[in-house]
């Protein structure tokens, strides 16, 4: 029925002398009437044992290319698929009767009495072809088209391998008898109807009747009707020209009555049914699959952000191919259902939460990540961009909240403050360490930068009043001392700070930070300062891991993946514990100072964030703010027990374009609401309290 037209139309021959022997008929049932009875024989000989222990097992696995979805954290919300053919492989209890018999009454009437092939279709065929001399047509059974799109769209063959499923030659056309017989001896009559509805082609980029019905009516083939049944059915004989949607509609419509006749005609219907089906007016308000995260859903929310990140999660991978073209190929083909970390009511609030600090036009932005500590899960990804390409400031395909090649994050100011400080609590060195702390400190560490003090680095504090005197740990992480901290790292040792960052997921990927901390490490003293890149997503991870009692968790984007046979995916969580309990239970309790909180034993005076703490209204948070030299960008990280969200004002494409001190506030209010939200109404626990020892020693 769908074989290729013969190159050479066949010269007429007597009806007699076509019906001589039974290897002549077996050519016309694979449409090779015109081929004399030798090349028959000799091509059926190449037919290898192999070959036919090998391609039934591919026929009954049907590998045929499938979407992959992508779905928000509650399993529903989509965010958008992946595809090189629009597939979704559905089961025929999920296909309408009127579906089914329509595929059958269009493609092969006597499916349900032939054992693979039809030897009277075949017979009718033969006669029809000795009458006009044209080649036998209308003896391909839909078992036989069933094996030859099977091979012809199993991504796992060689692409000579698929063409040769189509090809115009004895030994295909033989073969394909031999697996329709095979097939049918192995598979029920449902099994392959609905492998057939499956895998063949309607036309407009819709494999499959999942893809047919959802990109001509907008609906599932379990709701389609028997008008729109007999149509879509009707398209298979020519795909492309007899869609409604890319083709000829006036030839769709005859499609379509040629199926309702062969439907009444088989008494699938009644006279009744089919003179309603065909005065039916049909409205074809079909929906297209979105492909990729450029076409991701919500982009006023940005979700191609988190797309992104998943994507370049995927390609990690290697439980999904030895190599990336594997793994995009599985990604593209696979037919898998991902169900993610996003939450969808989050990532609207930290979109507009960055938005309200910058505009989509501006060139500064407010990237802002959410995650789960104990988990990993990344709830959210936004920025003041939408995820697209072009030339306006307001698209861009960078992945600035996340991070990716070239891409390595910002210098994020104070928060690195953390590292310091839990280095030397892991030293013994317990939260009210007191050291009266100058407006500026010149310190042991080499520098011949335009600012040293006779070749030593000496930091200021930026605001002495505030931040001069007496501290210990408590007040000196509120009032963010930078000259406390960077006497803390002189007494601990800038390689045991960076230690400890790298343990909470700094991955100092930027190649001269890298440089820095491998080469000269000993003697980089602004090191607790924050002047290296790090991203909001590795940021709120490292807070993440203090959140959880000293459990890191690598981030990731997934909640589950289940293949195209609905077989769960394995992907283990990577958590380690990397702080004692009692380290992270005391930085948790010197985080609350910045927040306007107090700690366990209301030793806190004075933040520099304590907005978050009105924002809160009491729930337990704590935080850090981060301002980097010179105000070129401004950060926040806020915590609970539950949650962790960071945020950094910058410029991406210029860091000479300071953002300013003026806007930290607007950042820890931006955080703080995106972290609120991520926490939601459920309660939760307080922060534990650090241990005797660890708040003022032994």
């Amino acid at each position: 029925m769908i074989y290729g037209t013969p190159t050479e139309k066949p010269r007429r021959r007597g009806a007699l002398g076509r019906l001589s022997g039974v290897l002549v008929l077996v050519g016309v049932l694979v449409g090779v009437a015109a081929i004399p009875v030798g090349a028959v024989l000799t091509s059926g000989a190449h037919w290898t044992t192999k070959q036919q222990a090998q391609l039934p097992g591919q026929l009954l696995s049907q590998p045929a290319q499938q979407v992959t979805r992508i779905y928000a954290s509650d399993g529903k919300t989509l965010i958008t698929t992946f595809f090189d053919e629009d597939r979704h492989d559905v089961t025929l209890a999920d296909i309408a009767p009127a579906m089914q018999n329509a595929l059958v009454a269009a493609e092969d009437v006597r499916f349900y009495q032939h054992g693979g092939v039809d030897l009277k279709g075949a017979a009718r065929a033969l006669v029809t072809d000795a009458k006009s001399g044209d080649p036998a047509q209308g003896a391909s059974t839909l078992t036989m088209q069933l094996v030859r799109n099977d091979l012809k769209e199993d991504p796992n063959l060689t692409p000579a391998e698929r063409a040769d499923a189509t090809a115009d030659t004895a030994a295909r056309k033989l073969h394909e008898v031999e697996y329709a017989i095979e097939l049918e001896q192995r598979l029920s009559k449902q099994q392959i109807l609905q492998n057939y509805a499956n895998i063949v082609y309607f036309g407009d980029g819709a494999y499959g009747v999942e893809a047919a019905a959802r990109r001509i009516f907008g609906t599932t083939p379990a709701n389609l009707d028997l008008a729109q049944a007999a149509l879509i059915a009707g398209i298979i004989q020519n795909p492309d020209g007899d869609n409604p949607i890319s083709g000829d509609k006036a030839k769709a419509r005859v499609r379509q009555i040629y199926v309702l006749d062969a439907m009444l005609k088989a008494k699938m219907i009644t006279q009744q049914q089919h003179d309603q089906a065909a005065a039916e007016k049909l409205t074809f308000d079909g929906q297209t699959q979105p492909n990729g995260c450029v076409d991701s859903a919500d982009p006023s929310a940005g979700w191609g952000f988190f797309c992104d990140y998943l994507q370049r999660w995927w390609m990690q991978q290697p439980q999904f191919g030895a190599t990336a073209q594997d793994r995009q190929q599985a990604l593209d083909t696979g037919g898998y259902t991902v169900i993610t970390s996003l939450s969808p009511d989050v990532q609207k609030e930290a979109a507009a939460q960055s938005r309200s600090v910058y505009s989509l036009t501006s060139k500064k932005t407010l990237p802002i990540a959410v995650v789960q500590p104990g988990t990993g899960k990344v709830l959210a990804l936004a920025v003041n961009r939408h995820f697209a390409g072009g030339n306006s400031i307001e698209d861009t395909e960078n992945p600035l909240v996340s991070g990716g090649p070239g891409a390595y994050g910002y210098p994020t100011g104070s928060t690195y403050k953390l590292f310091t400080m839990i280095a030397a609590l892991q030293d013994g060195m317990p939260l009210d360490s007191t050291f009266d702390a100058p407006a500026q400190l010149v310190t042991r560490f080499p520098d011949n930068g335009p600012q040293n003090c006779g070749g030593q680095y000496c930091p200021r504090n930026a605001t002495p009043s505030f931040m001069d005197g007496e501290r210990t740990m408590w007040d000196a992480y509120g009032r963010s001392v930078n000259t406390y901290f960077v006497h803390l790292e002189e007494q601990v040792g800038v390689p045991a700070a960076i230690a400890v960052a790298q343990k909470l997921g700094v991955s100092f990927a930027a190649p001269s930070d890298h440089k820095q901390i491998t080469s000269n490490a000993k003697n980089f003293g602004s090191f607790t300062l924050g002047v290296t890149d790090t991203t909001p997503l590795e940021l709120a991870s490292a807070y993440a891991t203090v959140a959880s009692g000293g459990t890191y968790c690598a981030p990731t984007p997934i909640q589950s993946i289940t293949d195209a046979n609905g077989n769960p995916v394995s992907v283990p969580a990577q958590c380690k514990q990397v702080l004692q309990p009692d380290v992270a239970h005391a930085a948790a309790d010197a985080a609350r100072c910045p927040v306007g909180q107090q700690s366990a034993e209301n030793t806190c005076d004075g933040g520099t964030a304590e907005q978050a703490g009105q924002i809160f209204a009491g729930h337990p948070v704590a935080g850090k703010t981060g301002s980097s030299e010179d105000n070129s960008t401004e950060s926040f990280v806020g915590f609970t027990p539950t949650m962790a969200a960071a945020g950094t004002a910058v410029d991406p494409a210029n860091p000479t374009d300071h953002v300013g001190s003026a806007v930290e506030g607007k950042v820890v209010v931006a955080v703080a609401h995106t972290l609120r939200t991520a926490v939601g109404n459920t309660p939760y626990p307080d922060f534990q309290p650090p241990s005797a020892a660890l708040a003022f020693g032994n």
